[in-house]
């Protein structure tokens, strides 16, 4: 055994100062000798079909090398389904390949690579390409669409059902004293990490190197082994630093298979990054979505039913709906759920993960509902809640693996001084401006990775370790969290561990996607560094020259690298050095539980905000927040912190900022940048309070970790939204808030 003492300590981040000081290298900054440079030409038509490309003038510009279309293009061997990367399979963004024939399904769709031996060049040759096309009428709204939707079997790449029943939800809103029913619209959200996808393809005779900004370096070698019909052992994808994802690098787009084969046919590595405003029509994003509420309650507020729809596009190619009724299913005891995804097929790229996949979106409806609901009753919103609080999984009737929830509405709710809150609309000022609170539930479910995730673990003979692991950190840490918790599985300082990651040639992990990274990576890790610990045990145990020769392996503790039974004891470096040994290794393998576990699991919290709005000119200014969270154990209260105050300042931006729109003609994004989409800033940021609500969780991995990734954003929109309600006495549907709204 070990004694724990580096996992739960708010560690900086160990790779802080190679950020800082910008040694930190990104995949669009590996140095490659030779690198050719590679810009992708995307539709500028919705609909229709590419009648004539002229390449002459850019062929003829210095510089450039190759310019590959529909024509000439080589051919994929295969389209991998649509599967999420958690699963540990090839992970296509969308079941489309681009530049396989002529039709055009989408504004932006790419239609060509340029090549040439400066970014600059690529990029000016791309601009003077001729185009022409056969436009026809795309389909793009709601409204456009509305007539024409079903309800698919199966949504999220076949994970999740099109439909979720239990009980009988009309009899429910029938025998309800209450009801509440209202319908909720979102503007589609894009992803806007500081660093655009991009990858570097680098070829040695039939042998591929990709430097992909990925969240999951196995998920983009199988990927592309599909996709290009080669072996996965002739495929390496090294991915180091990732500078952000939220979604949009979890599935593997087009571009990292683009640049291999634009590679191949120059014969020398290329590197292609997509522009800012490539990023809104390339790696998909969150879809607009209608979403209608109906409540059912008595008297004294126990719900009876809840009926949870929405409406959303997707693609020409897959039967892709983010699942917002997921959470609303099993949030609260109410015997009474109809969820039905309804879809159309429209001029889209396959939408995608973006963070709080349907759980953002969905409790945001739900969460706005129930405090209407709770305005009805005359009752207070957080004792609604607590009112119809679940103690086990409603749907399953399971027990919690862990739960809190009651506890963040306590603890949260004290934190932020709710107490006392008068509950009447538009009454509290702070000279001119009028003051509101508000307040939701969040949850999100645990979803551990299909199959075995593995790390191995190496003590050399000077007392220091390397564990490795396949996964990349993209921003969340995991390279120190990992050291900690390899640090306490072995026994020794972090000081004297080191996490190696970010390449498939490491154990393979899955993507780090639906906030299971934490959890799967410890877990892995964990098992190989206790692997090696009891190796090295029982090595010494059965050593005649070691001082625990004949110990019991039970009774040896490990501390610091020494092994010590009674009054006994040894190093690991001495134990390796005496016999002549200059390392020794272990592979851990985590083989995550199926689904007959008993329990039902799933992370949960509490959110509350506070915001000022300007009477005259529909300002809203959020001015505290607070978060209560149960997300198991916490490996590093400092980075878990961080990712939780992150996923709260996204939930401002989904509340009040975040929108895009698509033109209903062109079929063309309307603000395509940075310049133009909305995304909160420090200006915008409030004071934040993050309170962690440790459970006990022996059900989800062997150290108990739910993850926190997802879990900071579900809730803090709806607490907003409420909140302005009650500053102002306005209930806005439509998402985000505009000053228009409140005018």
């Amino acid at each position: 055994m070990t004694t724990a003492t580096a996992i739960g300590q708010p560690l900086d981040r160990v790779d802080g100062r190679s950020k800082v000081t910008g040694s930190a290298r990104y995949s669009a900054e590996t140095p490659v000798p030779g690198t050719a440079y590679a810009c992708l030409v995307g539709s500028r038509v919705a609909s229709g079909r590419v009648t004539a490309i002229d390449t002459s003038t850019a062929l003829a510009e210095d510089g450039v090398l190759a310019v590959l279309t529909h024509r000439n293009l080589p051919r994929i061997a295969e389209q991998p389904p649509l599967v999420p990367s958690l699963a540990g399979t090839a992970a296509p963004g969308q079941t489309f390949f681009p530049m396989q024939d002529d039709v055009i399904h989408y504004a932006g769709q790419h239609i060509a690579i340029v090549v040439a031996d400066t970014w600059e060049r690529a990029r000016y040759a791309a601009s003077v390409l001729r185009v022409q096309y056969e436009e026809t009428r795309p389909v793009i709204t709601l409204d456009q669409g509305r007539d024409r939707a079903y309800v698919p079997d199966r949504i999220f790449g076949g994970w999740l059902p099109g439909r979720i029943r239990r009980g009988d939800v009309e009899a429910g809103l029938a025998e309800a004293d209450v009801r509440v029913e209202a319908t909720y619209t979102y503007a589609a959200n894009h992803h806007n990490p500081l660093e655009a996808s991009g990858t570097t393809a680098a070829w040695d005779g039939d042998e591929l190197v990709l430097h992909d900004s990925t969240q999951g370096v196995n998920a983009t070698q199988i990927t592309v082994a599909r996709l290009l019909g080669i072996p996965l052992a002739k495929i390496r994808v090294v991915t180091h630093h990732v500078g952000g994802s939220f979604g949009s690098k979890a599935m593997i787009h087009d571009h990292a298979a683009l640049a291999a084969l634009a590679a191949r046919e120059v014969g020398r590595p290329v590197r292609l990054v997509l522009t800012r405003e490539q990023m809104f029509t390339s790696v998909g994003h969150r879809e607009e979505q209608e979403q209608i509420i109906a409540l059912g309650a008595t008297r004294d507020g126990r719900l009876t039913a809840i009926r949870h729809h929405k409406l959303s596009p997707t693609s020409h190619f897959d039967d892709w709906a983010e699942p917002s009724i997921g959470v609303s299913s099993e949030i609260y005891a109410c015997p009474n759920f109809d969820g039905v995804y309804r879809i159309f097929r429209a001029n889209t790229m396959t939408p995608t993960f973006m963070r709080a996949p349907g759980e953002a979106s969905g409790m945001l409806a739900l969460e706005c509902a129930m405090d209407e609901l709770a305005q009805e009753l005359g009752m207070d919103p957080v004792e609604l809640r607590l009112r119809n609080h679940a103690d086990v999984s409603p749907s399953s009737g399971l027990p919690w693996s862990s739960s809190g929830l009651r506890e963040c509405y306590e603890r949260g709710a004290a934190r932020f001084g709710w107490d006392g809150r008068d509950p009447r609309p538009g009454v509290r000022r702070a000279g001119h401006w009028l003051i509101g609170t508000g307040m939701a539930s969040a949850g999100y479910p645990v979803a551990p990775p299909a199959g075995p995730q593995r790390a191995r673990a190496r003590v050399y003979a000077d007392g220091t370790a390397v564990v490795q692991a396949a996964t990349p950190d993209f921003g969340t840490g995991v390279t120190t969290v990992m050291t900690q918790v390899a640090a306490d599985a072995l026994g020794l300082r972090v000081d004297r561990c080191r996490f190696e990651n970010g390449d498939t040639d490491l154990p393979t992990i899955a993507a780090a996607v639906g906030s299971a990274g934490a959890g799967m990576i410890s877990a892995a890790v964990h098992s190989a560094g206790t692997a090696l610990r009891d190796q090295l045990v029982r090595r010494a145990v059965a050593d005649a020259g070691s001082p625990l020769h004949g110990a019991d392996p039970l009774h040896v503790v490990v501390r610091d690298g020494v092994m010590t039974a009674g009054t006994a004891s040894e190093s690991y470096a001495d134990l390796l050095q005496r016999n002549f040994q200059p390392d020794a290794e272990a592979l851990g393998v985590w083989t995550p539980p199926g689904g007959d576990t008993g329990f039902a699991m799933m992370t949960f919290g509490a959110q509350f905000a506070e915001v000022a709005v300007d009477p005259e000119l529909g300002l809203v200014r959020v001015r505290r927040m607070t978060g209560a969270f149960a997300p198991g154990r916490v490996l590093n209260p400092k980075t878990a912190r961080s990712q939780l105050m992150g996923g709260m300042l996204w939930g401002l931006g989904q509340a009040l900022l975040e929108a895009n729109h698509m033109h209903p003609r062109t079929g063309q994004w309307a603000n395509a940048s940075l310049g133009e989409y909305l995304v909160a800033v420090n200006a915008d940021a409030p004071d934040i309070d993050v309170e962690l609500v440790e459970v006990d969780d022996g059900v989800v991995n062997p150290l108990g970790v739910k993850g926190v990734g997802e879990i900071g954003q579900v809730g803090a929109a709806a607490a907003i939204a409420n909140a302005v309600h009650h500053a102002t006495g306005r209930r806005v549907r439509r998402f985000p808030i505009t000053v228009e709204d409140l005018l």
